[in-house]
């Protein structure tokens, strides 16, 4: 789900395993017009398909805009698609996403702020499908590491997967993102084909500051899905729209994680409800995950556990 021209009403990005990619926009009547092509999203930049799987969506450099990842197969590269305002333009070939991901078959992705300076980070997780394909090209493993692009701001990337603990090359397919220790930090659980499941614990993002966002509708739907949550505080202004989906048979939570870097508190955070509703909270401290209704109400704080 992406509101990729900013008119208040979803609309749907599908990626394609060896097919078109789809981008559906909503025409405000229950009904949508498939896109995709117009808008540069259908191809890569040949024209051709790709072995697209893995879908997230996310105003990754705050130009306003939402921008699209896709992951792809193997000697496909990810495909990184920078909204132009009536255009995607796809990123990765001239950029270090491109270059780091050429070899690798992505199946889960997502961004997320793992060091909760702000600015969105890119994870992929990675694994071929054929056992033997480093006997037809020896430069493709089975087993294959997992990616981290670590945001620098601009729209640059650098891929710190190593860095991070990502040192073991998995046959990686589906992935989501919780902080299931409740420390503000948002950790990784990755599956494998025919393996074990891992659970990534974040030990870095506590070094900056954080808040989290559940959103509880009562004209919208319960879980909020569709809500629109922008946070101002001193390290800028960033936004994220509530959605289920993306990444690749994945459900990460729902909650939302807004990286304040040294910002003690956000100055503001406002929230556009699906039914259009409009409510604002002022001077929320960080350190704690906040259960805000529709209407305005704070329903809970939960600090976070040190």
């Amino acid at each position: 789900m992406i509101d990729y021209d900013r008119d208040g009403w979803p609309d749907i990005a599908v990626s394609n395993d060896t097919q078109p990619n789809k981008l559906y926009h909503n025409n405000r009547t229950g009904t949508f017009t498939e896109q995709a092509v117009q808008e540069g999203i259908a191809f890569n930049e040949d024209g051709k398909v790709r072995g697209a799987m893995g879908i997230d969506a996310l105003d990754y450099d705050h130009s306003g805009l939402a921008s699209l990842a896709i992951g792809n197969f193997s000697n496909e590269m990810l495909g990184l698609y920078h909204n132009e305002g009536n255009l995607f333009l796809d990123m990765a070939p001239s950029s270090t996403v491109g270059r780091a991901s050429l070899l690798s078959l992505s199946f889960g992705l997502f961004f997320f702020d793992y060091d909760l300076d702000g600015r969105a980070d890119l994870f992929v997780a990675n694994g071929h499908i054929e056992p033997d394909i480093n006997k037809i090209q020896p430069q493709v493993t089975y087993a294959q590491l997992p990616l981290v692009f670590h945001d620098l701001g601009k729209g640059q990337f650098q891929e710190v997967g190593k860095e991070l603990g990502f040192a073991k090359k998995l046959v990686a397919r589906g992935a989501a993102t919780a902080d299931f220790d409740n420390d503000g930090a948002p950790d990784i659980l990755l599956t494998t084909n025919g393996g074990p499941a891992y659970l990534f614990k974040n030990l870095g993002g506590v070094h900056n500051h954080a808040l989290r966002i559940r959103a509880t509708g009562v004209r919208s739907n319960r879980d909020g899905l569709g809500a629109v949550v922008r946070v101002k505080a001193a390290n800028g202004e960033q936004w994220q729209t509530v959605h289920s989906g993306s990444s690749y048979c994945s459900q990460s939570e729902l909650t939302l994680t807004f990286g304040l870097g040294g910002a003690a508190q956000a100055q503001e955070i406002e929230i556009t409800w699906p039914s259009g509703q409009h409510d604002s909270f002022h001077n929320l401290a960080a350190g704690a995950t906040y259960t805000l209704q529709e209407g305005g109400k704070i329903l809970a704080t939960r600090p976070f556990k040190k």
